[in-house]
């Protein structure tokens, strides 16, 4: 009860009206509608479904970890001003509570639009938007909900995620016929962000497990070196938003390169002129290099 009560005061420090929680630079579209997204897979299906008719702000900037976000006074004062907030129950825990104790408009949680994945001790794999398909589902529920609070422009939402599902079940048809007849289909990985793109045919093993803080045993590590040698790996991929230091020293005691595959759990300052449709191209390109596709 202290911490509610402590959030109430810090909510009742910043006006509710108006757009003083919002970024200055976020409008709330041409039919007045905000709509805050927690990291950024789910910013971009807002952004692509919203169209001009809602702004978007998201809780999670580039260059920041998601898993690690804190949300300050004005991002909790948002999160109670929306008209819809886009969200991955069990994955940042800051914004459950957010939500749970301020969001006042429409909430998707995309835990209840798509099936989580989980791992052999049952613990659920948040990374789905690494299947496209799964992420066209959560733009088909996000344009539902922006038609039930904005109705005039309920045509527009539909068209925009069905041209969303377009552009996304190609990428799903660019990963199956890129990952087809390679010749090695595992992959070796800084954290296990990658369990959904298994449907192509990968096999991935993680240095960390599902968050990029876990921490490997010296078995873990001694097991991957074997890996490599075995199966002739040629990379281990790290990522932008996490430390390099154990990919970079599995690597250099395996005697193979490193390289980069983005989770795209976020953008970063190098990133932030790209988006999800790029990111996964890029990626694609990777893996082929990596396992000698033809």
């Amino acid at each position: 009860m202290r911490r509610f009560s402590y959030l109430l005061v810090a909510l009742s420090l910043v006006p509710l009206t108006g757009c003083a929680a919002f970024s200055e630079d976020v409008a709330g579209g041409d039919a007045g509608i905000r709509v805050v997204t927690a990291f950024y897979p789910l910013e971009y299906v807002a952004t692509r479904v919203a169209g001009s008719h809602a702004g978007v702000e998201n809780l999670t900037v580039p260059g920041k970890e998601p898993h690690d976000l804190e949300l300050t006074i004005k991002e909790t004062a948002a999160v109670a001003q929306a008209d819809l907030v886009v969200v991955e129950h069990g994955f940042q825990t800051a914004v459950d509570d957010a939500v749970e104790t301020s969001a006042e408009g429409d909430v998707v949680d995309v835990t209840d639009v798509v099936e989580l994945k989980r791992d052999d001790d049952g613990h659920p794999n948040p990374h789905f938007w690494q299947d496209p398909l799964l992420l066209a589902d959560v733009g088909d529920a996000v344009a539902a909900a922006l038609a039930g609070i904005d109705e005039d422009h309920a045509d527009d939402y539909t068209a925009n995620a069905a041209a969303l599902r377009s552009d996304l079940e190609a990428v799903d048809a660019s990963y199956a016929a890129g990952l087809a007849g390679c010749e090695r289909d595992t992959v070796v990985v800084s954290h296990d962000a990658f369990g959904y793109l298994t449907r192509y045919g990968l096999h991935f093993e993680a240095i960390a497990g599902l968050s990029p803080d876990a921490e490997p045993t010296p078995a873990d590590l001694g097991h991957l070196q074997q890996l490599i040698e075995e199966d002739g790996i040629t990379t281990v991929f790290g990522e932008r938003l996490a430390p390099p230091d154990l990919v970079d020293t599995l690597a250099q005691d395996a005697g193979v390169t490193t390289g980069v595959l983005d989770p795209i759990e976020g953008l970063t300052p190098e990133t932030d002129d790209e988006d999800y449709l790029t990111l996964m191209a890029e990626n694609l390109s990777a893996l082929r290099t990596a396992n000698g596709c033809p």
